[in-house]
C-alpha cells in the first residue's frame, strides 16, 4: 500500500505540472516556473511568522501570493524597465529566494521549517502524513487529497478556458484584437502554476517541481504539433515517470523524487534521438 500512495502522489504531481508546463513551453516561459518555485520561499516564511502555524492552507496562501508577486515583478522589469526576460527572471527569483533564506535563518531557525525540506521534499514520507478526521477516520495521505483537488482545479481551468488559453498562447496580438484580456489570462495561468508549485512542495520539493513542469511537456513538444495531443502525451509521460522512477529508486535505494526527475530526463533524451532520426529519414 505504501508503494501505491507514493506512486499515486508522484503521478498527481507529474500530471498537474505537465498540463501547465505545456503552456509554459509554448509561451517560451519555461524558466518562470523555476523563478516561482524559488521565490515563494519568503511567502512561506511570512505566512508562518504572521500566523504561527504550519498548516498547508496557510502556506498555500502565503506562497501563492508571492508566486503572483514574482510574476508581476518579472513582467514589470521586462515591460517597464525594458530588461530582457531571462535577466528579469534571474534578478527576481535570486533576490526573493535569498530573502527567504535570510528570514528562515533569522526568525525560524528553531522551527521545523528549513530550506532543505522546501527545496528537495521527501515523497517517501507521504504515506505516514495522513488526514484523520475527528472520529478517527483515516482518509489517507494529505498530499494525495491536496494534489487531487489541485488537479481538478487545473482540469476545470483548461477545459473551460481552452479557447482563451490557446489563442493567448499562440497569437497574443490576435487575442487582443478579439477583445480578450491577454494580461488577465497570463496572470491566471501564472496563478495556476504558483498553486501547483506550492502544493507539490511536500511531495517533491521546489527544485524537482521545475523538472516536472518542463521536461515532460518538452518531450511531448518533440512528438506532436497539436496542443490537445501535447497535453495528453505530456500527461502520459508524467505518469510513466512517476511509476518507473519509483521502482528505480527502490532498486538503487536512492532519492525517489530524484529518480523520477532523472527518468523524465532520460525519456526526453530518447525522444530527442528518435526525433533526430525521424528528421534524417
Amino acid at each position: 500500500m505504501v508503494d501505491f500512495w507514493i506512486i499515486l502522489s508522484g503521478s498527481l504531481v507529474a500530471v498537474c505540472c505537465s498540463l501547465l508546463g505545456c503552456y509554459l513551453i509554448l509561451r517560451k516561459m519555461a524558466m518562470v516556473s523555476d523563478a516561482i518555485s524559488h521565490s515563494v520561499l519568503p511567502g512561506i516564511v511570512f505566512a508562518f511568522l504572521l500566523t504561527g502555524m504550519r498548516e498547508t492552507f496557510t502556506m498555500l496562501i502565503g506562497a501563492g501570493a508571492l508566486g503572483l508577486f514574482t510574476t508581476f515583478l518579472i513582467e514589470f522589469f521586462h515591460q517597464k524597465i525594458k530588461l530582457q526576460t531571462d535577466a528579469s527572471i534571474g534578478v527576481t527569483f535570486t533576490t526573493l529566494f535569498a530573502l527567504g533564506v535570510i528570514l528562515i535563518s533569522a526568525y525560524a531557525g528553531q522551527i521545523d521549517l528549513d530550506q532543505d525540506c522546501v527545496l528537495y521534499g521527501e515523497i517517501a514520507y507521504i504515506p505516514i502524513d495522513v488526514w484523520i478526521l475527528e472520529n478517527n477516520i483515516n482518509l489517507g495521505p494529505r498530499v494525495v487529497w491536496i494534489m487531487s483537488i489541485v488537479l481538478l482545479v487545473i482540469l476545470f481551468f483548461i477545459f473551460f478556458c481552452y479557447r482563451e488559453l490557446k489563442i493567448t498562447t499562440f497569437d497574443p496580438a490576435f487575442a487582443s484584437a478579439c477583445g480578450i484580456n491577454v494580461s488577465l489570462w497570463h496572470y491566471l495561468l501564472m496563478g495556476a502554476v504558483s498553486l501547483t508549485t506550492v502544493a507539490a512542495f511536500e511531495a517533491v520539493g521546489a527544485i524537482l517541481v521545475v523538472g516536472f513542469l518542463i521536461v515532460p511537456p518538452a518531450t511531448a513538444y518533440l512528438l506532436t504539433n497539436n496542443l490537445k495531443k501535447m497535453l495528453i502525451i505530456s500527461t502520459l509521460i508524467g505518469i510513466t515517470t512517476a511509476f518507473v522512477g519509483y521502482y528505480i529508486a527502490v532498486w538503487l535505494d536512492g532519492s525517489i523524487a530524484g529518480a523520477m526527475a532523472t527518468v523524465s530526463g532520460l525519456l526526453f533524451l530518447l525522444t530527442f534521438v528518435f526525433y533526430r532520426y525521424r528528421l534524417r529519414t
